[in-house]
């Protein structure tokens, strides 16, 4: 908050700190005046959630034909299996400062159609109101993203030197009121669109090997850049809840929770305090490595066996990532009546869940882990 571009800030109870002091943590929202700060959205741009209403369809239908046509992990799809990349959009990526680059845009179009890995995942579960089958994509904008990320850092470093080198790092930026912040802010608008084009492959495909229709979809990001005139909002973490945030988004906003409590569809107005965002989800009690740590005593299958009882989930790489399981991350009930209290929206309705798909702990035999 002491950075000179900052107007305003708030914190959601989904919080949890990440990198040293003077870092946004994820569930912050900072407000800055003419500035872009890469570092207050981070790497992973345009973080969202994307929901298809798949009517009266059963769940594991949807979980089968999902689990086939998904992608987690590193890395993107091979030749044989990519989607096609629009060629409006290729060319807008070829039309901009920061993104035309060859090997960004070759990036672009194999990691189209994937979810990578950590706390990413693919949802199936039910309506509580029309028992209406669901499912719900969380991924980012993959190594397309990150590569722009990269060069944004680089940009906004130069201007830290000159205009505040007392800044700390992590959070300078670039003045919107300059080619460069021009350009970027433009970049940004192409990778939201190549982020929604992604969920909507995923999702595109499950209603085609499923022949189910599509009853109803919404999405929204809620790890952005958002524009008020000349105020900029970065959510690290956090679901705009404003209309003037997301003018071409209708219905209502997503927060998920943890894989055995539901995806919450909510809706709510800006107040004094909020900023006119709600949290994105039940965000993480500890570290991954404090968690392993904690539930040392017992094996892997039966943390897996205790946590995910009467629910299809899976894992991508076929194994097990217990930092992923319920326990790691804050209690729901605790999100949900903080919400409420500072009037951070209003639950609509509640997917529950049957299932979800998360990458795994692809690492555990990553070929560079493989004795020779």
């Amino acid at each position: 908050m002491k950075t000179p571009t900052v107007v305003n800030g708030a914190i959601m109870p989904d919080a949890c700190p990440t990198g040293g002091i003077g870092t946004i943590p994820v569930g912050g929202v900072v407000a800055t005046k003419n500035a872009i700060h890469p570092g207050m959205h981070s790497a992973d741009i345009c973080c969202s959630v994307m929901l298809t209403d798949f009517g009266q369809v059963n769940p594991k239908t949807i979980m089968d034909k999902a689990h086939a046509v998904t992608h987690f992990g590193p890395g993107g799809r091979d030749r044989h299996h990519q989607f096609r990349f629009p060629d409006e959009l290729r060319a807008d990526f070829e039309k901009n400062n920061f993104l035309a680059d060859k090997n960004l845009i070759s990036i672009a179009r194999s990691h189209l159609g994937t979810q990578g890995d950590g706390n990413h995942f693919l949802f199936v579960g039910q309506s509580e109101k029309t028992g209406n089958t669901m499912m719900v994509t969380h991924h980012g904008s993959r190594g397309v993203g990150a590569r722009l990320f990269k060069k944004a850092m680089k940009v906004a470093e130069k201007y830290r030197q000159k205009l505040s080198p007392e800044t700390l790092k992590q959070n300078a930026w670039i003045p919107f009121d300059t080619a460069e912040g021009q350009a970027y802010w433009a970049a940004l608008q192409i990778i939201r669109e190549w982020t929604k084009t992604n969920h909507q492959v995923i999702h595109n495909a499950v209603v085609e090997q499923s022949n189910a229709r599509i009853e109803n979809r919404f999405w929204n990001e809620h790890n952005f850049v958002f524009q008020d005139n000349d105020v900029f909002y970065h959510a690290k973490g956090a679901t705009p809840l404003d209309k003037r945030f997301l003018p071409d988004v209708t219905g209502p906003r997503l927060v998920p929770l943890n894989m055995s409590e539901p995806v919450l569809i909510v809706s709510g107005e800006t107040t004094s305090n909020n900023l006119g965002f709600a949290p994105h989800g039940a965000g993480r009690n500890i570290s991954r490595s404090a968690h392993r740590r904690a539930q040392i005593d017992r094996t892997i299958e039966e943390i897996f066996k205790e946590e995910t009882a009467d629910l299809d989930v899976r894992f991508f790489s076929n194994e097990i990532d217990i930092t992923e399981l319920p326990s790691a991350y804050k209690n729901a009930d605790t999100v949900q009546s903080q919400m409420t209290e500072f009037g951070l929206g209003q639950v609509d309705d509640k997917v529950i869940p049957y299932g979800s798909i998360m990458a795994g702990d692809w690492q555990k035999n990553a070929p560079w882990r493989r004795k020779s």
